[in-house]
């Protein structure tokens, strides 16, 4: 069945939308750089933290959390700045803003003290908490916009398509980042070499976003504006939305408790370079543009919901590994990233296109805001709390394997938990759990009945698909 009803476009519509959707494609390409380097664990904050200025464990936590804070702070923010701004101006503006904070820290760069991690940390904290707000503020208003300028009936396929290409500019970024911080030997040139070329990318990136023309809203839409009472009102009676921010806080605390220190351990306790990471964090962008193509149409064909949990719950399951992870045996993580890339690719894509389906018209920017907020208070004091047990533990005298292999069971165990939430939504027009699965082994099976003929081993594939009749068994035994 199909989880998104089709309507047809009139010509001139069409028209535009192809262009606007075309300029989305390359604004998000040139959005990569700053967009990776922004997030709370990411190869640049990383080395920047472990490698050119050695931070404490929960100060790297804290630094980690501030996006998440900031996430949650908006929502006080941007229904008050979009309610007598246009969104596309404003959205501008604090990309804008955003760009000119990394350019603060690039000028800072070489003032700041690696023997004097107290004052370098502190400025850390207060820069990423004035370029985060700024960041999430954009992030709300974008996805605003795109929820205007996309079909409902084109989110799967399109966004997994873009989704793509971005996969394929964040391989060249985090692979070059990788080289260019190993060659420079982590010192404020290579650091502010990085910066420089994020802050172009975003200069071009914001005039494709001016040139996206989106879906005017008439004149009757223009004039109404809902109370907020009303629309507070509006969001309570969303019980799916309600069950989906829900699952968003328990998904952002499996990721956020321990999951900033997951670059920090290939640092540290594998002595990885940061070539080595970047290779890793390639591989995962890798996966991801091999299989958002498939992602994107089984999202489309059977919904959001299914999709998630089978992703997520593979994804899980390997992510129980990193608990045996040694130097010795570090070399399985380049499949693991592999791996891990091709399932988070669907499960990412499918959280974005559920939230846009889910989303009450009547009240817009505040479902997104709350959708965003929720979440990130659990995610802000997650890498908090994870910093401060790893300390302790470290600080006991434990083996610092032995620690982070029992921190890293808190991720899969949670990740897996939530999807008890994740099940209970009732998205509109989906398939149920088993018709994915389903879907999916019927297209292993005949991948793998394709590779068979190729290596010979046609009679041995039938013998395992083919279920023998007791007929056939008593005639072979007489």
């Amino acid at each position: 069945m199909n989880a998104t009803p089709t309507t047809r476009t009139p010509p001139k519509q069409s028209t535009v939308l192809r262009r606007d959707l075309r300029a989305s494609t390359i604004e998000g390409v040139l959005t990569i750089p700053i967009g990776i380097m922004s997030l709370p664990v990411n190869i640049f904050i990383t080395s920047l933290v472990a490698k050119g200025f050695p931070l404490s464990k929960p100060v790297i936590g804290g630094i980690c959390s501030m996006p998440s804070a900031c996430n949650f702070l908006q929502v006080f923010i941007t229904p008050l700045v979009t309610r007598w701004l246009p969104a596309k101006p404003t959205a501008i503006v604090a990309a804008a803003l955003h760009a000119l904070c990394w350019g603060w820290l690039a000028l800072m760069l070489p003032s700041l003290s690696a023997d004097d991690p107290l004052a370098t940390g502190r400025f850390l904290l207060l820069w990423v908490f004035v370029s985060s707000l700024f960041n999430a503020v954009f992030g709300v208003v974008w996805n605003g916009c795109m929820h205007d300028l996309v079909p409902a009936r084109l989110r799967g396929r399109y966004f997994s398509q873009r989704n793509r290409i971005s996969q394929g500019a964040t391989l060249a970024f985090v692979l070059s980042t990788g080289c260019v911080l190993a060659w420079g030997d982590y010192s404020a040139r290579a650091f502010q070499a990085i910066i420089g070329v994020a802050c172009v990318c975003r200069v071009a990136s914001l005039y494709y976003f001016s040139q996206i023309h989106g879906r005017q809203p008439t004149d009757q839409e223009a004039s109404v504006r809902i109370p907020l009472l009303v629309q507070l009102s509006v969001v309570r009676r969303s019980h799916s939305l309600l069950l989906f921010i829900a699952f968003g806080a328990v998904w952002s605390f499996a990721a956020n408790c321990f999951g900033p220190f997951y670059q920090i351990f290939l640092f540290e306790q594998l002595n990885l370079s940061g070539f080595r990471v970047s290779i890793l964090s390639t591989l995962s962008a890798l996966g991801g543009i091999v299989s958002l193509p498939v992602w994107g149409g089984l999202i489309d064909r059977y919904g959001n919901k299914a999709c998630m949990a089978v992703a997520l719950g593979l994804w899980m399951l390997q992510s129980f590994l990193w608990c045996i992870i040694t130097p010795a045996n570090c070399t399985i993580l380049y499949g693991m990233f592999f791996w891990g890339g091709f399932l988070g690719a669907g499960f990412v894509l499918g959280q974005f296109t559920m939230l846009l389906k889910l989303i009450p018209p009547e009240a817009r920017s505040l479902a997104i805001g709350l959708n965003l907020a929720v979440p990130s208070t659990v995610a802000a004091l997650s890498p908090v709390v994870g910093g401060q047990v790893l300390g302790w533990m470290l600080n006991q005298g434990y083996a610092p394997l032995d620690v982070y292999h029992a921190a890293f069971l808190v991720m899969p165990v949670a990740a897996i938990l939530s999807c008890i939430l994740l099940l209970r939504i009732k998205e509109p027009v989906s398939s149920t759990l088993s018709t994915v699965v389903g879907a999916m082994l019927v297209g292993a099976m005949r991948n793998i009945r394709t590779l068979s003929g190729v290596l010979g081993l046609s009679f041995f594939v039938n013998y395992l698909f083919v279920k023998p009749s007791a007929d056939n068994f008593r005639r072979f035994r007489k």
